[in-house]
């Protein structure tokens, strides 16, 4: 599976941007995409991710209730909408593919190249 993510930018606190990552390549593998984010000096961490098929959606609490992930399955897209951004949420954001179903935090199998995401104050 190949990911190509876009979407990153420069906001000012409390905007909004929308990223996409669409896959191609072994699409009828996909059980999870999610979303990643690194800080500099930080370790990655879990964003969101949706189910593939059945559309579920997780995320992790620092997002919760800002970030909303949905997919469009014809053009296999999963696309986060970031709201009410804050400085703290700058990184770069790498979408990710895992195919099989269990913990969806972890352990994905393919990786986009990352966008950068810059939230000034």
């Amino acid at each position: 599976v190949q990911l190509q993510a876009s979407g990153g930018g420069l906001v000012q606190a409390g905007g909004s941007l929308r990223l996409s990552c669409a896959a191609s390549g072994r699409t009828f593998s996909i059980y999870y995409m999610g979303w990643f984010r690194q800080a500099p000096g930080k370790e990655r961490e879990f964003v969101g991710a949706i189910n593939w098929n059945g559309g579920n959606t997780y995320y992790a609490n620092s997002v919760l209730g800002r970030f909303t992930i949905s997919r469009d399955l014809a053009k296999y897209t999963v696309i986060p909408q970031m709201n009410s951004l804050k400085p703290e949420d700058t990184a770069v954001y790498y979408c990710a593919v895992k195919k099989t179903n269990y913990d969806y935090t972890r352990d994905y199998n393919y990786w986009g190249q990352g966008t950068q995401v810059t939230v000034s104050s």
